[in-house]
């Protein structure tokens, strides 16, 4: 039985709808959460970009804080309804390519936000040319995965990946979907102690965690997610830019985040207490109004 969202009241309020845009040889799954303005008010739209092995519900807490604005939140290709893209290795230049493109077919110089995975393929697409005003990221890859105090956890996150993609297939796929597992990533991650909460932050992985297309999908972006980092493009971004970070994250450091900040020309970094990897689920109120106060828009009502 799904567990309720603590978030549901809220993003209930916000319409949706689903739709669909031809990108690069296929279709990609995309949701427009808000209104388009059509009565004439100005509204910001912000394009977002779930991590890995996520899809676009993921974020949901986050856009259920942004009463206001239009938020355009597409599932990568590969991941949840979106399926891969035919004949293409999925690595970085597929992904970022891929976004590029769906930002101008959809909303030409929306906001861009990536989440975690998400803001490897957000700096690379805006390093590359996208055109964007601003550029936030949530959770940023900010030091390369297999440095640091956690880096033994990656290796054996590569090897988990490399068994899953040269088993056999059926047994290969059975171990990358395996729920036992899932909820293992799942609780590592998670830091609240509201018991409510971390039920449903469990459940919100087993429901999407395995929404992969296939294990060579799955494997390509994890070499992809492990392989790359924001450093590599920060210093050509030259848009302003929010980096929502978290002082407990395991996957990069803070003190990796606060170095990250610098490397950009125009960037605002906004840390957020007692909270890891999961700020789009445990904190998601707080990482809204970095978002509001950046965006120059008004503060969401409290309820």
């Amino acid at each position: 039985m799904p567990v309720a969202s603590p978030y549901a009241a809220r993003l209930g309020e916000i319409p949706v709808e689903r739709r669909e845009a031809q990108i690069l040889g296929s279709t990609t799954a995309y949701w427009v959460y808000g209104d388009d303005g059509d009565d004439g008010r100005a509204v910001p739209t912000v394009i977002t970009v779930h991590g890995f092995r996520g899809e676009h519900h993921g974020l949901e807490p986050v856009v259920a804080y942004l009463p206001g604005v239009r938020v355009i939140s597409p599932d990568l290709p590969g991941f949840g309804e979106t399926p891969p893209i035919p004949g293409r290795a999925h690595d970085l230049s597929l992904y970022s390519g891929w976004l590029s493109e769906f930002a101008r077919t959809v909303a030409p110089d929306a906001v861009i936000l990536g989440h975690s995975f998400g803001s490897i393929v957000c700096a690379a697409a805006v390093a590359g040319g996208l055109r964007t005003p601003r550029l936030i990221l949530i959770n940023p890859i900010g030091a390369p995965a297999l440095e640091g105090h956690k880096g033994v956890l990656t290796r054996l996150a590569v090897l988990y990946y490399s068994l899953g993609a040269k088993l056999p297939e059926r047994i290969g796929t059975l171990l990358l979907r395996n729920p036992l597992i899932v909820r293992v990533m799942s609780i590592a991650m998670a830091k609240t102690r509201d018991p409510a909460l971390r039920r449903f932050i469990h459940d919100q992985h087993d429901t999407y965690f395995s929404r992969f297309a296939d294990r060579d999908v799955l494997h390509d972006a994890f070499v992809t997610s492990v392989s790359h980092d924001v450093r590599a493009f920060a210093g050509v971004i030259d848009v302003p830019t929010l980096l929502i970070a978290a002082q407990r994250d395991d996957i990069t450091p803070i003190e990796a985040e606060r170095r990250l900040a610098t490397m950009f020309p125009d960037a605002e970094l906004v840390e957020i207490a007692d909270v890891g990897h999961l700020i789009h689920y445990e904190t998601p109120a707080e990482a809204a109004g970095a978002i509001r106060r950046f965006l120059r828009l008004p503060v969401a009502p409290a309820r």
